[in-house]
């Protein structure tokens, strides 16, 4: 045993030791998505592939989890010629990696001839090649058009750089100079944790800091599996679905099976779509980062992040479809899958964590690229945002406007416009808040952001790659969804849609002077919006979060010289709810299709929400995430019933013949 004492201070030392590493790259990078964006994650790991420190709040999970699978690619092709000195890179989806533009740099350490704890950095790179610049693109089929793959190979050979290897990497990436630049940060990065961590074995000896890394793991391990026992044994269903499709939505779906069993949860998500030719694809890694994600947010929120805290979870992911992708599915849309599987689980949870969930949130990375050749130096400009959204609402809290969420590091919202204008031939117009984008509810959803740019170079394109531009974030417990991410062209006084599927944009050619708009989310509602507090309805129409034609639509609340008006609230409300639709549900084990959540509607019903065959409603669950379907067919007769499959009603907690509200789902399509 250690003592506790020593294992705090060498606990505090790696976590000292990544913030460090953070520090340095920032300062050391040479492209703005690192140095302003901070888009790029650092960890400590060990020789048996285990996550031993990282900077909790700071560092991405996507980007750390799966370092993990990253080792052991490492392992696997090199076996035991590793030595002092050797670095390795690994962006490869199907061996671990995440996307293309995430490349890992891998500094193994020995102490008495056998690996020690050792510093990772994983980055986001401007470009790594591909169709389109910044590589990331709505519109790839399959993985070469998204860039160079790089399976783990040893860039530094015994402190030696690989210099061949590196220039067939760099001459294949748009920016070769800021790649360039970018690797050797990562290069000082490493190197300089190095330092510390040697340090650290030779003040305490190899054998203590082990016996610490032991015992943090196994007290992370014993802290996740209490929180877990505190849950209700069962079976809980959920899923949640993707946006695809060349000329209209062509939905996939994440389904998760998730079990509680004693101190242990699985998640099964088969019955997941197919892999698919388009950017919606992860390889073996991003679906556990999803699973643990959640599970450790919701159950263990205080403790550090260490490989232990991932011992009580199995994550099961079927070969071959979205969460497991085979070669060459591109995988350029990692971050969109994640967030799918984390609302699979988050939905299947919910029942079991009596209702304290969340929102909704943006769905993905929001990935905008403009690029193009610089009119001042005639070399390819890349500019990049990534605009955060709001995040959902919550039991006796409203979401938090514009900002990174709980399933992200501590990234930048969005770049500053001083960074911008004086990088990129482009002018910002307008940032500012996004009205009544936030999901109605008892606890409003967070709003999103109205971002204005005119891009004022000739010969440059757009590409985009983004999710809940169809399918809005969710509410939660009754709340209502919020807006749509909307991602188009204003030219002149015209608004321009650059891609028949919203989100899904390769490179558009843009005209000199166009204004790209750029609209983020809001975060799901939480609850009924009926029961909000007339004054908070008042204060957010006061701050401009809400309009005065929202409030009274949504929220049922009446305002007179800016407050509420009690007597025209009490009777709209009551009106309101009486409009509501309610249906009584049938099982029709027919509906449970591979595709989406199939339901069929009665005639009055469907006609009073104002859909058809093809549209899209929710089913509200009260206690947890409403369930989303596609209307197949419209049935004759007024007796306000629908049927789904034996499958949903479980999802929903319900049996046959209970009846719940519907609601249609508005898409945001200009």
């Amino acid at each position: 045993m250690i003592d506790p004492i020593t294992l705090e201070v060498i606990r505090e030392a790696f976590v000292s030791t990544v913030r460090e590493m953070r520090v340095t790259l920032v300062r050391t990078a040479y492209s703005s998505i690192l140095y302003e964006g901070e888009d790029f994650s650092c960890v400590l790991m060990d020789g048996d592939a285990q996550i031993v420190a990282m900077s909790k709040g700071q560092d991405h999970p996507l980007h750390i989890v799966p370092i993990g699978w990253s080792m052991k690619a490492v392992r696997e092709r090199f076996g035991d010629d590793i030595h002092p000195g050797d670095v390795f890179l690994h962006n490869d989806p199907y061996t671990g990696g995440t996307h293309l533009n995430d490349v890992a740099m891998l500094m193994p350490l020995f102490v008495d001839g056998r690996l020690f704890v050792f510093p990772v950095v994983r980055a986001h790179w401007g470009d790594v090649g591909g169709m389109s610049p910044g590589s990331l693109s709505g519109g790839a089929t399959e993985i070469y058009q998204e860039g160079v793959r790089i399976p783990p190979i040893r860039i530094m050979e015994r402190g030696r750089s690989n210099e061949a290897v590196l220039e067939v990497l760099f001459a294949n990436m748009r920016g070769p100079r800021e790649r360039r630049g970018d690797f050797r940060a990562m290069i000082g990065t490493c190197r300089k944790a190095a330092e510390r961590v040697e340090a650290l074995a030779a003040r305490y000896g190899a054998a203590t800091v082990r016996a610490a890394v032991a015992e943090l793991m196994d007290r992370a391990e014993a802290r996740m599996r209490r929180a877990i026992r505190a849950l209700p044994d069962g079976e809980y269903r959920y899923e949640a679905h993707l946006e695809s499709g060349r000329e209209r939505l062509e939905p996939l779906t994440v389904r998760a099976r998730v079990v509680v069993a004693g101190d242990t949860i699985t998640v099964d998500l088969a019955g997941t779509s197919p892999q698919t030719a388009a950017p919606t694809n992860v390889g073996p890694a991003m679906a556990p980062t999803g699973a643990f994600t959640i599970v450790k947010s919701f159950l263990d929120p205080g403790s550090d992040v260490n490989s232990g805290a991932f011992r009580p979870l199995t994550v099961l992911t079927p070969s071959g479809t979205i969460v497991n992708a085979d070669p060459p599915a591109p995988c350029g849309g990692m971050v969109e899958v994640k967030y799918c599987v984390e609302s699979a689980v988050m939905g299947a949870l919910a029942p079991a964590l009596d209702g304290r969930v969340a929102g909704d949130l943006k769905g993905g990375g929001n990935h905008c690229y403009v690029g193009g050749p610089h009119p001042r130096t005639g070399e390819t400009f890349i500019f990049y945002e990534y605009p955060a959204g709001g995040t959902g609402g919550f039991d006796g809290g409203d979401g938090s406007n514009t900002v990174r969420a709980w399933t992200e590091s501590d990234m930048t919202t969005l770049q500053p416009i001083e960074a911008i204008e004086q990088l990129y031939p482009v002018r910002v117009e307008r940032t500012s808040l996004r009205e009544d984008s936030g999901g109605a509810g008892r606890w409003r959803g967070g709003l999103g952001l109205t971002r204005a740019v005119r891009i004022l170079a000739p010969a440059t394109r757009l590409s985009v790659l983004a999710e809940k531009t169809v399918l809005p974030p969710f509410g939660v417990c009754g709340g209502g969804a919020g807006a749509t991410n909307r991602f188009w062209i204003l030219r002149g006084v015209r608004p321009v849609q650059p891609s028949p599927l919203p989100g899904k944009v390769s490179a558009f050619p843009i005209e000199p002077d166009d204004v790209l708009m750029m609209e983020s989310s809001g975060g799901g509602g939480f609850g009924d919006p009926l029961d909000r507090d007339p004054t908070l309805v008042a204060a957010d129409v006061a701050e401009g979060y809400v309009t005065a034609a929202a409030a009274e639509a949504a929220y049922g609340v009446v305002l007179r010289g800016g407050g509420p008006d009690p007597d025209a609230t009490r009777p709209l409300r009551e009106a309101l709810r009486r409009r509501r639709s309610r249906v009584r549900l049938t099982a029709a084990p027919d509906l449970d299709g591979p595709r989406g959540r199939a339901i069929r509607l009665d005639a009055a019903t469907a006609s009073a929400l104002g859909v058809g065959a093809g549209a899209v409603v929710e089913l509200v669950n009260p206690r947890g995430a409403p369930l989303r379907a596609w209307v197949t067919d419209v049935m004759t007769g007024e007796d306000r019933r629908a049927e789904i499959a034996p499958v949903a009603l479980g999802m929903l907690g319900v049996a046959a013949g209970a009846e719940v509200d519907v609601r249609a789902v508005h898409s945001g399509v200009l």
